[in-house]
Parts: C-alpha cells; sequence; structure tokens
C-alpha cells in the first residue's frame, strides 16, 4: 500500500487508460487477441506501477502482489489446456461428429436456442460447472447451431445463459458456495433466496430465445441436412458407444471430482476411443502411411497438441448448406493446446495489470467512497452490483468480484438492517453471470477461446447475463423480497 492518499482522479487514470486503448485496438485490429489487448493491460499495469511507486509503494511489494494475481489463475490455465486437448480427441475420436449428427436429427432449429439453454442449465445444475458445460455440450451444440445456420454470436448466448444459470443454482458450484460463504449465509438459504431473480431472469430469457428461433428463418431443407449427415457419416464411425465418453466426464463431476482430474480423464478417454473407433482418422492426425503403435501415439499427441482441421470435409458441409464468404465455418476443426495460448498470455497481463493495480492501493483508494453513495436499499443493492461489475472490469478475475465486494458492504447491510440473503444474492446476480461478458477477464477470454466465438459477438445475446443484474437492481428498488434481520 501507498504512504500518502492518492488523488482519486490520478487512481482512475490506469483504468481510464487500459479502456481508451482497448477502444483504439477494436477500432484498428481484427483480432484483438493477437496481442494487441494483451499490451494494453501491461501498459495500464506498468502506469498503475509508476504512479503506486512515486506515492511510497515498495516495488518488491507490487511484484509479490503480482506473483500472488498470477498464481490464482493457474487451475484456470491448466484447465485451459486440457480443455484444448479434449476437443482434439473428442474430434478424431468422433465424440463431437456423433453429438452433432444425432443432435441434427432430433433438435428442431426453431426451438434450438431455447433447447441449447434448457440442455446447457440441466448439465450445468448436475455438473456445478459453466466452464465444464460449455467445454463438452456447449462445443457440440455450437457445431449443430452452426450447421443449422444460426449465427455464432447467437448461439453462443444461449450456451453461456443456460450455462450460467445452471453454474448459480447448483449446491456444487463453487462461486455459489463463495458467494454463500463470504456474506454468512448457509448454502440452501442462499440458493432457495436467488431463485426470486434468477429464475424469473431465465424465463425471461428463455422467452426471448424462443421468440427469435420462430423468427429466425432456415433455407435448410431436410435434404440438405441428410446430406452433411452422410458426409459425416462417411467419414466417422457414428455409434452411440462414443457418448460414453463425456458421460463419464459428466458423471465424474457431478460426484464431486474436481474439473481438472475429470477433464483429463476425459482426454485419455477421447484418445483410446479414438483408437478404437477411428484408427485410419488417427493414421492420417499423425502423418504417417504406416499403421503402428507409434503413429496411434503420434496422432493422439498431435490431436491434443496443435491444429486438426478435416478441411474438405468443412468445405463440403459448407457446400451443402450454401454457406459462402466470411460466413463459412470450420465445423469440423480443433486447436488442441496451442489454440488456447493466445488467451493463456491474455489472462496472463490481465492478472498482471490487476496485481498492480491492487498493491499499488489504487483500487481500494477508488472504491473507498463508493459505500458512501448507498443511503436506501435500493442504492445499496445497485451500489453493490455495480461493484461487482467494476471488480470483474478491473481486477479481470470473478472470484475477486464475489469476495471484496462482499467484505466491503458486509458491515452496510447490517447496518440497515437486511439479511446477508440480500448480498449473497446480488453478489452472484451481478458477480458471477458478468464475468464471462468481459474479453480480458479470465471467465471471457476463456469461453470465447473455447467456443471460437468473440466475447462482443455473443454478449448482446447472453440474455440472462444481462438480465441478472438489472434485476437485482430492480428488486432492490422496488422492495421486492427484500428480507430484513430477524424476519421471518
Amino acid at each position: 500500500m501507498t504512504d500518502k492518499k492518492i488523488p482519486y482522479l490520478l487512481a482512475l487514470t490506469p483504468i481510464l487508460f487500459l479502456i481508451v486503448l482497448l477502444f483504439v485496438n477494436f477500432e484498428i485490429y481484427d483480432d484483438v487477441l493477437d496481442g494487441a489487448n494483451q499490451l494494453a493491460l501491461l501498459l495500464s499495469g506498468s502506469l498503475a506501477a509508476i504512479i503506486g511507486v512515486y506515492y511510497g509503494s515498495k516495488w518488491d511489494h507490487i511484484m509479490e502482489g503480482i506473483g500472488e494475481s498470477i498464481k490464482s489463475i493457474v487451475p484456470a490455465i491448466i484447465m485451459l489446456l486440457l480443455i484444448g486437448s479434449l476437443a482434439g480427441t473428442w474430434l478424431i475420436s468422433g465424440v463431437i461428429p456423433t453429438m452433432i449428427y444425432y443432435g441434427l436429427q432430433i433438435i428442431n432449429p426453431k426451438i434450438f436456442l431455447f433447447a441449447t439453454a434448457i440442455i446447457t442449465a440441466i448439465v450445468s445444475i448436475a455438473t456445478g460447472s459453466s466452464w465444464s458445460t460449455i467445454a463438452t455440450i456447449g462445443i457440440a451444440l455450437l457445431g449443430i447451431g452452426t450447421a443449422i445456420g444460426l449465427p455464432l454470436g447467437l448461439i453462443g448466448g444461449a450456451i453461456i445463459s443456460g450455462a450460467y444459470f445452471g453454474d448459480k443454482m447448483s449446491p456444487l458450484s463453487d462461486t455459489t458456495n463463495m458467494a454463500a460463504a463470504i456474506s454468512g449465509v448457509d448454502l440452501f438459504d442462499h440458493i432457495k433466496y436467488m431463485m426470486y431473480t434468477t429464475i424469473p431472469s431465465f424465463i425471461i430469457s428463455l422467452i426471448l430465445f424462443l421468440c427469435i428461433g420462430f423468427y429466425f428463418t432456415s433455407d435448410i431443407s431436410s435434404m440438405q441436412i441428410d446430406e452433411a449427415l452422410d458426409i459425416i457419416a462417411d467419414k466417422f464411425t457414428i455409434t452411440l458407444w462414443l457418448l460414453l465418453v463425456p458421460t463419464a466426464v459428466i458423471f465424474m463431476v457431478i460426484k464431486k471430482i474436481s474439473a481438472i482430474p475429470a477433464l483429463f480423464f476425459g482426454t485419455l478417454l477421447g484418445g483410446i476411443f479414438a483408437i478404437l473407433f477411428q484408427p485410419d482418422i488417427v493414421i492420417e492426425v499423425s502423418g504417417s502411411q504406416l499403421t503402428s503403435i507409434s503413429s496411434y501415439y503420434k496422432g493422439v499427441i498431435n490431436s491434443m497438441i496443435g491444429d486438426v482441421n478435416f478441411t474438405n470435409i468443412n468445405a463440403s458441409i459448407n457446400d451443402v448448406f450454401n454457406i459462402a464468404g466470411k460466413n463459412r465455418s470450420d465445423l469440423l476443426k480443433s486447436g488442441g493446446m496451442y489454440g488456447m495460448l493466445s488467451t493463456i498470455l491474455l489472462m496472463f497481463c490481465a492478472m498482471i495489470f490487476s496485481g498492480s493495480v491492487e498493491s499499488t492501493g489504487l483500487l481500494s483508494r477508488i472504491t473507498e467512497p463508493i459505500v458512501k453513495y448507498a443511503q436506501n436499499t435500493g442504492s445499496l443493492i445497485a451500489t453493490t452490483a455495480c461493484t461487482c461489475i467494476f471488480f470483474n472490469i478491473t481486477t479481470s478475475d470473478q472470484y475477486m468480484s464475489i469476495v471484496v465486494p462482499g467484505r466491503m458492504f458486509a458491515d452496510t447491510y447490517k447496518e440497515k438492517g437486511l439479511a446477508p440473503e440480500n448480498l449473497s444474492r446480488t453478489l452472484e446476480d451481478s458477480g458471477t453471470v458478468t464475468s464471462v461478458l468481459i474479453p480480458w477477464n479470465s471467465c471471457g477470454a476463456t469461453q470465447s477461446a473455447v467456443l471460437g466465438v468473440g466475447v462482443l459477438a455473443y454478449l448482446p445475446f447472453c440474455f440472462f447475463n444481462l438480465i441478472s443484474p438489472l434485476m437485482t437492481i430492480a428488486y432492490g428498488y422496488f422492495g421486492i423480497k427484500i428480507k430484513e434481520i430477524h424476519s421471518a
């Protein structure tokens, strides 16, 4: 922390500087993940460090803060690498093609978005993890929606809306447990109280997806779908046995096995099933002409590490659906671990910025006067919600957006006679769900990389994530389901 009090506007400078750079990058670069935004975060973090040192912060303390910040995302980085490798083995094993194959036959295009949100919500409630849900079922649903002809951003919004609803309502979710613990609320009381805002938000989201689905006119005929199915079946062995792989991963997470070992097991299982069911494809990916143990090994490893793109099949499917130009999609493609590196770099740079701003005391200086503006119940809940979003933007971490505001406002809620359930609900309604809407937040960067859809592309269609904070603020101002201390 600094020895002297930093002027408020000066404390805001690194954040304002970051916003300007991000806007400039968005206007100039086609793909800001190539390095422009990473550099913007580093420059803004450097500015924060310079201000901090000038006002008395020790350099060693700043570096220690940055180190702690980076340390907090190590599990997320491991998960990202595993998700990349899992996508590769699930592609060459035929798991993803099989899910797409059967999904195209089952799901009606008119209700696809509605069904997608429901499916991801159910899986996420069962597993307690939006990340695992998006990385498994979400990828398959994205492929199905792409084949139907829906915009990628719209499909991504439906996937994320359902996954984050399930994540919030699951007693297995880490953020749900964290919000309850930091507020001093029983876990199931917290979930019960969240239902008042979360369920209406999700119902509105489902209605919107249903309306869009019926409004959407697909030019794709059943004959085109049959042609696409034939193309997939000609390349891959399609069998229900392959669905044992995602089923096993989901079962492990339901049984409270950590997501990291579950994803690792799913990756290995995908590799084994690839050798058993798609031996020719494994040999093809290996680049070898010989059928041998070493070729099988090389093929599986190649799928885990680097790009796998069945270019000819993707081109044929695009031609069947008359998809041309920039709209052409790579339905059967995986980037492997290498495909996650730009996202990991973004997360590293975001944590450097976060650690610098926090360790220099700039962040606490910025939030210091915020509590003073909360005069009544409505403004208190609105201020809490806005603070959670602010921390998602500045710290790039959803856990910080729950923990820090939870500590900041706990006493204020008690002083105003409000039960802690109000605080825990607001933390989730505004902290958990908005993290995925920030491009440089660990959640936004991860889900964008996993789905291959830019944050700004899916953001307008993440109806649940956008509605939730507005719903909790509305409840606060209108006095709906605001529990007071000692009330029944």
